[in-house]
């Protein structure tokens, strides 16, 4: 089955004295939502942003928003984040022993459900909950910091996946999250991720916004179709 890419660019990396208009360059240079990295200090050591933040986005882009949360107890604060505008929420695996609950929660929120894995949490433990959710997002390298190197045996991982989810018919995006560039996103896409987040590929001070979205985009081009 071919899924069409799109691409998510993550505010983490973004210059937060100017994120309006970050996020409205992203938009305009054809980004197919924003990706919002929720931490913390907790389950990861920095502390980024809260739904004051989410719902000061939903002001300035027509763009989905897509959360994730990096969280401890996410439950407790799911129905801010869905109230204050995001479209898709994101819990990890790792943080929540009432997945199923967590996940419902989410959907009644009015959100789209998504569940994330970090580098070393087994593919097995979504599998109750596949069925389930909207969105799957693999992280290919370990939460806290943007700026790290793919994690090869990421590529796996979506393999298993992606195979998961086209067995029971699921269409579920496939998202995958850390270390994405150009060298980078056709092999991802390649292994079955639809959903690419990019962070400092797409936000930085070597180039515009719009220049880093055309060069990712022909990078996944140029490795051709999954």
């Amino acid at each position: 089955m071919i899924h069409p890419v799109r691409i998510a660019p993550s505010i983490l990396a973004a210059d937060f004295a100017h994120l309006g208009d970050q996020v409205r360059a992203a938009e305009a240079a054809g980004a197919d939502m924003i990706h919002v990295d929720v931490m913390d200090g907790r389950f990861v050591p920095p502390i980024t942003i809260g739904p004051l933040v989410v719902e000061s986005l939903r002001a300035v882009t027509s763009l989905p928003l897509d959360v994730h949360l990096m969280i401890i107890e996410p439950e407790r604060q799911i129905d801010a984040f869905a109230a204050a505008g995001a479209h898709t929420i994101t819990v990890h695996v790792e943080t929540c022993p009432h997945l199923d609950r967590t996940v419902h929660q989410i959907k009644q929120g009015g959100a789209r459900a998504g569940v994330t894995l970090n580098p070393a949490t087994s593919v097995e433990t979504l599998r109750a909950v596949l069925p389930e959710v909207d969105q799957v997002l693999v992280m290919s390298v370990n939460p806290g910091w943007g700026g790290q190197p793919f994690i090869p045996a990421s590529l796996e991982k979506l393999k298993a996946i992606r195979g998961m989810l086209d067995t029971i018919g699921s269409q579920a995006a496939l998202e995958v999250d850390g270390g994405i560039q150009e060298k980078t996103a056709g092999p991802a896409v390649a292994a079955g991720a639809d959903l690419l987040v990019a962070g400092s590929a797409i936000f930085n001070d070597r180039e515009s916004v719009a220049a880093a979205m055309t060069r990712l985009r022909t990078s996944i081009e140029r490795a051709g179709p999954a």
